[in-house]
């Protein structure tokens, strides 16, 4: 059962940019959708949109750190439609600003997905 969770998985990880289909990954897992989110949900501790949404950021954070894009390109790249959602959902995440973390450097973003 694990490695049908892992395979779900991997869908998400696969494409982080895209809607999460939780319909999809239930299918690849074998099981019900209800059941894959409450499966899901107890051995992580979160939702899968959850985990999707802090990986998104943990991924954005290394590009706002490289500082080759500007922080709405990335916002875009992520699935936010501004640079001000960007910025509340990566501060919740990171615990500082996009632009404080491209400031500081790498120190600045710890990893939490």
């Amino acid at each position: 059962m694990l490695d049908r969770l892992n395979e779900a998985l991997q869908q998400v990880e696969r494409d982080l940019g895209a809607p999460v289909d939780v319909a999809a990954m239930a299918r690849t897992a074998l099981t019900s959708e209800y059941h894959f989110r409450r499966m899901f949900s107890v051995l992580s501790g979160m939702s899968i949109s959850e985990y999707a949404r802090r990986r998104r950021l943990t991924l954005a954070g290394a590009e706002v750190i490289a500082g080759r894009d500007t922080l709405l390109d990335i916002a875009v790249r992520y699935g936010y439609g501004s640079a001000e959602a960007f910025g509340r959902a990566f501060r919740a995440v990171h615990g500082i600003s996009p632009g404080e973390a491209r400031r500081s450097g790498p120190r600045s973003t710890p990893s939490h997905g």
